[in-house]
């Protein structure tokens, strides 16, 4: 059942017709899905707070409702270690349209996976795992399942991936928190069902996973046009 916060988010963003990311993250987190901790920077003087209560590194995207693909326009900078540099990022994509702040985040390591759902109109609500990252429609390495999906589903999904290998440990490199990433597509597929009708598709590009753990480093939601009219 959606949260009252969830519900709020919802409604708030009928108006662009997408989940701008702080939101979005804010909605991933209320669902127990994991996320970095983030700060919403709508003006310059909250740069020094945030950043002092996250810490450095740092990871900054525009927030806008009119840049959906926040790497098209340089809107995106990763390893910020100081104020100035943050600063200097704020000031730099505070000229695009509809500049309503950047998002700011802690730095996260791992493999990219890619994990997405859409509500088919013919079958409903399906998810989408694949290796992420740049490459994704270069490579459409990707598993499809119909949600809700099970423990059996995911280990299916795992092995139908041409990639398989780099999530259990390829060349010296460690594997993948296996547990962390299926406890991550059963808590998507179980907030998937409750919001499917509500949206046209959602995007973690990229999911980073590592020996640790997951967390879903970049997120967009776009909503359903029976949303937007209604």
């Amino acid at each position: 059942m959606l949260s009252k916060l969830m519900k709020e988010i919802f409604l708030a963003s009928r108006k662009t017709g997408w989940i701008l990311e702080p939101d979005a993250k804010l909605l991933f987190r209320e669902a127990g899905l994991p996320v970095p901790r983030f700060g919403w920077a709508k003006q310059a003087s909250q740069l020094q707070e945030i950043a002092a209560e996250i810490g450095f590194p740092l990871a900054a995207k525009v927030v806008s409702p009119s840049v959906i693909h926040k790497s098209d326009v340089q809107g995106v900078a990763v390893g910020i270690n100081s104020i100035e540099e943050l600063s200097a990022f704020y000031e730099q994509v505070s000229s695009l349209p509809d500049f309503a702040g950047i998002h700011i985040e802690e730095m996260a390591e791992g493999l990219e996976l890619i994990v997405g759902a859409k509500t088919d109109y013919q079958f409903g609500p399906i998810v989408l795992l694949g290796i992420g990252g740049t490459g994704v429609e270069i490579y459409q390495d990707v598993a499809i399942r119909m949600a809700p999906l099970t423990g059996k589903d995911i280990d299916s999904m795992v092995r139908e991936l041409k990639g398989t290998k780099l999530l259990t440990g390829y060349r010296g490199n460690k594997a993948i928190n296996m547990e962390a990433l299926s406890e991550v597509l059963l808590l998507f597929s179980e907030l998937l069902m409750e919001i499917g009708p509500y949206i046209e598709s959602i995007d973690l590009n990229p999911l980073l996973c590592s020996n640790d753990g997951c967390l879903i480093a970049d997120a967009r939601i776009m909503l359903d046009a029976s949303l937007l009219t209604s």
